[in-house]
């Protein structure tokens, strides 16, 4: 059952409840006052409702936090009391896929979750365990939100483009490209895509990026532009 299905479920219960609070008071009221506690029945159970929710979130995002702090851990001493440390990249590696695990085990439909993915692929794909990474990226494209999903397909693209897959790279940019997301934006995919294709494809490379070192209002999207149409130039030694 997907998040969308489980949340549904919630609601319906919910309505059920209020629905039987409701019947059950109109059918024994003896006077006008019973319609205020009717009223009372129901702001109860949707006060509930809301506790319960606001509870799952922020239990979510204690755990989430906690997971991030191993994440961005040091290794070996630690030299302050704010940030945490393990002896070994192994120890750390080992807290990563815990404390991450947890959230995906407690809360599997979450964008939690989600996130929890996405940092366990990086942790692999540092370690060198690419078809790991790969597996545990896809999980995000597959079950994340939109925005998550497209950072874990920029990362796959990242991992298809040091591994030499070219074509893979190139066919998850020009997607992002074409359906940016808060998170990674149509100029960060067209810069990225440019990229790739410069040494390749030199001339598509400088026309995806002539408009954006143009035109772009975004300083920083024209300064990367700038930057990258600058490496399709071919070099002396080229």
């Amino acid at each position: 059952m997907d998040k969308h299905e489980r949340e549904q479920l919630k609601h319906d219960v919910f309505v059920e409840e209020v629905s039987h609070t409701i019947d059950y008071a109109a059918s024994h009221k003896k006077q006008l006052s019973t319609y205020a506690g009717i009223a009372l029945a129901v702001v109860a159970i949707a006060g509930g409702w809301w506790w319960w929710s606001s509870r799952q979130a922020a239990e979510r995002q204690a755990l989430l936090q906690d997971a991030l702090q191993d994440q961005q851990a040091a290794v070996g001493p630690g030299s302050s009391p704010f940030l945490r440390s393990y002896p070994t990249q192994v120890l750390k590696d080992a807290a990563i896929a815990k404390s991450f695990g947890n959230i995906i085990n407690q809360y599997p439909s979450s964008d939690e979750a989600a996130m929890g993915h996405y940092y366990i692929a990086i942790s692999f794909a540092d370690q060198g365990k690419f078809a790991d990474a790969e597996k545990e990226w896809q999980i995000v494209v597959d079950k994340g939100s939109k925005d998550y999903a497209s950072l874990a397909r920029y990362s796959l693209a990242q991992m298809y483009a040091k591994q030499g897959k070219a074509p893979q790279a190139e066919q998850i940019l020009r997607y992002l490209a074409d359906n940016p997301t808060a998170l990674f934006s149509k100029e960060n995919a067209q810069i990225e895509l440019a990229k790739l294709l410069a040494s390749t494809k030199p001339e598509e490379a400088k026309k995806i990026l002539e408009p954006l070192r143009q035109m772009s209002t975004r300083s920083s999207v024209s300064r990367w532009a700038i930057t990258a149409y600058s490496d399709t130039k071919p070099g002396p030694n080229k």
